[in-house]
Formats: C-alpha cells, sequence, structure tokens
C-alpha cells in the first residue's frame, strides 16, 4: 500500500470522526434542517463523480461515476424537496374560496 493511500484513508477516518462529533453536539430539533441543508449542498459530490468520470479508463470506473452521479443527485434533490418541504410548513394556510364566502 501506497503512502498516499495512508494519507487518504487517515483523512477519510478523521473526518468520519469529527462528524459523528460534530452530529452528535446538535440538538435532535435542528437536526431535520441542518440535514436537509447538507444534503442541497452535496452538489460537490456530483462534481467530483464527473471528474471521476473524466478520468476513468475502464467499464468499472464508468459505472461507479455514474452511480456516484445518480446517488448525488438524488441526495440534492431530496435535500431541495425536505427543505422545501420544511419551509412549507411556516406558511400559514390558505383560505378556501367557500369560508370567505359565508363570510360576506
Amino acid at each position: 500500500m501506497s503512502q498516499e493511500l495512508y494519507t487518504n484513508l487517515a483523512i477519510f477516518v478523521m473526518s468520519l470522526l469529527v462528524g459523528f462529533e460534530v452530529m452528535s453536539k446538535i440538538p435532535s430539533t435542528l437536526q431535520t434542517p441542518m440535514m436537509s441543508g447538507a444534503n442541497a449542498i452535496h452538489g460537490v459530490v456530483v462534481v467530483g463523480a464527473f471528474v471521476i468520470a473524466a478520468e476513468a479508463n475502464s467499464w468499472i470506473f464508468y459505472v461507479l461515476a455514474f452511480l456516484g452521479a445518480f446517488f448525488a443527485a438524488v441526495n440534492v434533490a431530496g435535500g431541495y424537496t425536505v427543505t422545501d418541504r420544511m419551509l412549507g410548513m411556516f406558511n400559514r394556510p390558505k383560505k378556501s374560496a367557500s369560508k370567505e364566502d359565508e363570510n360576506k
């Protein structure tokens, strides 16, 4: 195993530990808004999948790049959907036409 692989593994493990510590300190009432925003920001992963696809030289790497781009796009779309639904909960309900006619 090369030194670069060890370095990348160390960075990956450290990011897991830091991410776990940060997430465990956030109150449960803020988990959903924070995660929906983070999912929407993960468009960087889509760009990373495109970079991998540009460097691919075998069909295995093309498949992995496609799967990475697909799941990242689903993650981004889900983040925007959850954020939109959460923001919709803060809107006042619209009055229906029948209630307006009763008040006249």
